[in-house]
């Protein structure tokens, strides 16, 4: 039960329907076309295509998108990869011509076809209800009229003022005289909304053909890119089977590569080897925690990569012969030093979108562009954000997610699921890059091992070790308590960056019939049902 006399959130609850995202409009957008009709897919897209407009910094239809349904609630889970491919022309050969020895932030040659408007038109024409004309016209209204900004993205904004400065187009779209908009500034975005509306009206093709392509190729050739028309033409997602293991009786489904939510679970077959301690914030369950998260990284910075291109050992990843290992080498009196790392990869922003419906189907959806603003290009008649996904591929010869043609890099973004006896009975997810892996083995250990609600696990304060190093960004809050004695063990204990990750979730309580929501207080949004 929630402490009333201390700051927080209240769990969401609901009976017909429910949606949890990062920002308010958003979650307001799909409970409007949950009661308009629409079921869980129509309102995931539509939730997703507004906060494509109002948290431009987070996501958006230049990016990626991954996404878990559960129909009906039942334990059959579906997975989607909406992640986009390499251009046929860039192989490290022409790289090397062109004398690319870094995939800098804001190059072209980091800027994959965007899978995310390919990934939002299969899943409704398949699984959805609605039209899609009907489902983006709130994301098409805001574009035109205009939102307001609220704090976290204005946030955002300042943090990276000078690199959308650098963009003529990105410095007129989300900037005011070159500075950072306040707090409630209107802001619009008239060419995205045209392009939204094309594709409400005409598909997918709206994007991957025509003026709207031609537009994107033609400014990221310009930056010297190697993109064509082919490859936005070919452009296309996949469905593919869901990992899974079970944690404490309950069954976790993640994303196969190039996704790391295959991360998430070997940290979990790590910690189910160690005792729950009688608190979730003692020194020695966060100690094993960071290791189980170095651990599971090193692994993933070693092998995960584009299954179609790649061999990914995914048997032996979930193996217990491997948790076993890997778990033996944990020592609560000191960290892991040497750790191997073979290499690492850059990480970011995104947003994560929860939405159960009346017939409880569950859709657990992530839409991406990687860093905040992510490039920073902006495709100037189309208004379309572009990615920078490919900043996470490896330059290095041999290694399975080097950069290559026709090629996905290993994916951060990772919807997560949950089901038991039969049926769904949550879907969540975490933000943030790097930390999503972790963040979804931290939330659910808090779950399952000490049986908190969404939201108390959500409001629990958090850290994260960077990949490849002993150091630990830490909370303030979590700092204060155990920061000392990590140093004393061997980690190299530090403040975050910025504000580690964002969640939302929703918990199906089958025995009641209620809709439980949960929405982290570190980013703008919200949890809603009715």
């Amino acid at each position: 039960m929630r402490n009333f006399e201390e700051p927080g959130r209240s769990l969401a609850v609901g009976r017909n329907g429910m949606a949890a995202t990062s920002h308010p409009a958003a979650t307001l957008t799909a409970v409007e076309i949950l009661k308009a009709g629409g079921n869980a897919v129509d309102a995931a897209v539509g939730a997703c295509a507004v906060q494509c407009v109002v948290e431009a910094g987070s996501t958006g239809i230049g990016g990626d998108c991954f996404a878990l349904l559960a129909p009906g609630g039942g334990d059959r889970v579906l997975a989607f990869n909406g992640s986009g491919r390499t251009p046929a022309a860039l192989t490290p050969e022409r790289l090397a011509e062109l004398g690319v020895t870094t995939l800098d932030r804001s190059s072209p040659h980091v800027v994959t076809v965007p899978g995310a408007v390919d990934a939002w038109t299969r899943l409704v024409a398949d699984h959805g209800r609605m039209s899609m004309r009907e489902i983006l016209s709130p994301a098409i209204a805001m574009a035109r009229q205009g939102y307001a900004i609220t704090p976290r993205v204005a946030h955002d904004i300042e943090g990276q003022r000078e690199m959308l400065a650098a963009d003529p187009v990105a410095r007129e779209l989300f900037l005011v005289n070159g500075e950072t908009p306040a707090v409630g500034t209107l802001q619009r975005q008239m060419e995205l909304a045209a392009t939204l509306e094309a594709i409400g009206e005409k598909g997918r093709d709206a994007f991957y053909r025509g003026a709207v392509a031609e537009d994107m190729v033609d400014r990221l050739t310009a930056l010297g890119g190697l993109h064509t028309l082919e490859d936005f033409g070919e452009a296309a997602g996949e469905y593919v089977e869901p990992c899974s293991v079970t944690y404490r009786g309950w069954t976790v489904h993640e994303c196969p590569p190039n996704g790391q939510g295959i991360v998430a679970l070997m940290i979990l077959k790590i910690l189910e080897r160690f005792p729950v301690r009688s608190h979730p914030l003692d020194v020695d369950a966060i100690h094993v925690e960071v290791e189980a998260t170095r651990l599971a990284y090193a692994a993933r910075d070693a092998f995960v990569a584009d299954r179609s291109v790649s061999d990914v050992p995914v048997d032996h990843l979930l193996s217990d012969e491997l948790a076993d290992r890997l778990a033996a080498e944990i020592d609560l009196s000191r960290a892991i030093d040497p750790l191997p790392v073979l290499d690492a990869v850059e990480h970011s922003d995104t947003v994560y979108i929860s939405v159960v419906d009346r017939d409880r189907n569950a859709v657990s959806f992530i839409n991406s562009i990687f860093h905040p603003y992510g490039s920073g290009i902006v495709a100037p008649q189309s208004g379309v954000l572009l990615h920078n996904r490919g900043q996470s591929f490896s330059m290095a010869p041999g290694h399975p997610n080097r950069i290559g043609p026709r090629k996905r890099p290993m994916h951060t973004i990772i919807p997560g699921m949950v089901t038991r006896d039969g049926r769904t009975v949550m879907s969540f997810g975490v933000m943030g890059g790097h930390y999503q892996a972790m963040g979804h083995a931290h939330i659910l250990s808090k779950l399952f091992d000490h049986g908190m609600d969404l939201q108390s696990a959500m409001d629990l304060p958090r850290l994260f070790p960077l990949p490849g190093t002993k150091t630990v960004e830490i909370e303030e809050r979590l700092r204060l308590r155990i920061g000392e004695e990590l140093t004393r063990r061997g980690f190299f204990v530090q403040p975050p960056k910025w504000a580690i990750g964002g969640s939302q979730g929703i918990w199906i309580d089958w025995d009641s019939g209620a809709l439980l929501g949960g929405s982290d207080h570190r980013k703008d949004g919200c949890a809603l049902g009715f």
